[in-house]
Parts: structure tokens; C-alpha cells; sequence
């Protein structure tokens, strides 16, 4: 499945965000969105995803109009933005495993909780998580899914030097499996190593 916006354009209280933005991301391709802060990098993809609505132009899913509340974006689209919600009185595990099984997903829940990092803390609410672990809860939420687009949104934040080198394998298998990638970041080698090719706000 492929993801994109053509003449895409947003505002704020009429000051514009961007706009007569257009690009297309294919399956087993990746593009990073990048820019200063406040250039509406994280507005882009929340838009990418149904979560705020284009002032003018369409996002495309699969080259028809995007709609969220259909069953093929639905299963088709992970993501982790901004503000990433969850299951707060279920442990972590339960939370990969409840998500897995929503999603008919065979996942292998341990092995995803034990790719992050977070097998120590796997029997622990996520109301109790440092940031960087609950950051590494929502990666694991997109993993534990089946997704044919995955839209990121900084996804090495809170990661050290090790977690970051993780996420640019991760993310090259993502490509590799035939996954449609969009993230924004500000890591100039994650951008080198894993983008097909940028979009700049």
C-alpha cells in the first residue's frame, strides 16, 4: 500500500503551515520528513494519518481518498505520533498482547518486548514507565501489528546510541518486508540511512 498527500495545504489561525505539498511514498520505500521545530512536521503526519484534516488537497491511501474509519487503513496504517495512548490499567505485555490479538496479529510478543528493551518492566502499568520507556512502548505497539504503511514521528527520541542503531535496522527490515515508511526526525544519520528521500518543511 502506498501513502501520500498531493497539493496538500494547512493553517493556523490563517498563518499557513504548508501548502501545495505533494509526494507519494511506495511500498518499500522510506521518506523522512524534515525541517526546524514548529515547521509542522508533526501536523504533516497527523494529517498523513486522519488525525487533523487537510485545509486543501487529499491525502492518499493506496491512491484513493484517505478515510480513517475505514477497515483498510484501520489495518493497513500503524503509527506513533505525539500522543500515543494506552491501555493504563493492563501491564505492558498485556498491552502488546491485547493489541496483537485485536489486530489478528501472530506476533511474537516477548521477542518484540525484548527488541526494545522493555522485558524487565513487561509486568509493569505504563502509567509507571520513565518517558523513554513508554517511547519504546509505542514502537512496540507498531511492531506487535500487522502494517502495510508505518508513519513515525521522531521515533529516535529518548533512544541512546545502541537504541538508535536498532531503530535504523528496524526500520531498514521495515522497507525490506515491503512497508511504506514516513517519519519525521531531526537524526541526520537516521535520515542518511534509512530515507529513499527527504521531504522538507
Amino acid at each position: 500500500m502506498s501513502l501520500g498527500v498531493g497539493d496538500a495545504g494547512f493553517s493556523y489561525g490563517g498563518v499557513p503551515v504548508f501548502a501545495d505539498l505533494s509526494f507519494t511514498v511506495d511500498p518499500g520505500e522510506a521518506v523522512a520528513v524534515v525541517g526546524p521545530n514548529g515547521s509542522g512536521k508533526s501536523t504533516l503526519l497527523r494529517c498523513l494519518v486522519g488525525a487533523e484534516v487537510l485545509d486543501s488537497g487529499t491525502v492518499l491511501f493506496d491512491g484513493a481518498e484517505l478515510d480513517e474509519s475505514s477497515a483498510a487503513v484501520r489495518s493497513g496504517v500503524a503509527s506513533l505520533l505525539d500522543d500515543a495512548d494506552y491501555f493504563p490499567d493492563v501491564s505492558v505485555v498485556e498491552h502488546l498482547r491485547l493489541l496483537a490479538w485485536l489486530h489478528g496479529s501472530p506476533a511474537d510478543v516477548p521477542a518484540v518486548l525484548g527488541e526494545v528493551g522493555l522485558t524487565a518492566v513487561a509486568d509493569q502499568l505504563p502509567p509507571t514507565l520513565s518517558s523513554g520507556q513508554r517511547h519504546r512502548l509505542g514502537l512496540a505497539s507498531c511492531f506487535v501489528r500487522p502494517r502495510s504503511v508505518l508513519v513515525l514521528d521522531e521515533p529516535e527520541q529518548r533512544l541512546d546510541a545502541a537504541g538508535r542503531t536498532w531503530l535504523r535496522s528496524r526500520l531498514l527490515a521495515e522497507k525490506a518486508a515491503g512497508v511504506a515508511v514516513v517519519f519525521a526526525s531531526h537524526d541526520h544519520e537516521l535520515v542518511e540511512a534509512v530515507a529513499c528521500r527527504t521531504v522538507t518543511l
